[in-house]
């Protein structure tokens, strides 16, 4: 395996790493937002009124988008498991 294959192998993790972390990063940081300007706009400043509807609404899109998770990193394996076996 030669620098090259491992440099597109290294970069196809990392495209596949952000397919699988980004619908859970955007849905976190728009309920944040939500919370925070609900937080300023009533003057209420709960310490747990931040974390917990971010955590449910996390738990909702984990398994919303689960599906596609999980097909996402099917395919990156699979390709992976090809290029090891092309090697032999």
């Amino acid at each position: 395996m030669d620098t090259a294959a491992v440099l597109d192998v290294s970069r196809e993790a990392v495209i596949v790493l952000l397919k699988l972390s980004a619908p859970l990063m955007i849905t976190a940081l728009i309920v944040g937002l939500i919370v925070s300007l609900f937080q300023a706009l009533t003057s209420i400043q709960e310490m747990t009124l931040a974390f917990v509807p971010k955590i449910l609404v996390i738990f909702v899109s984990l398994l919303v988008f689960l599906p596609f998770m999980i097909t996402t990193l099917i395919t990156f394996t699979e390709g992976l498991a090809d290029r090891i076996i092309g090697l032999g």
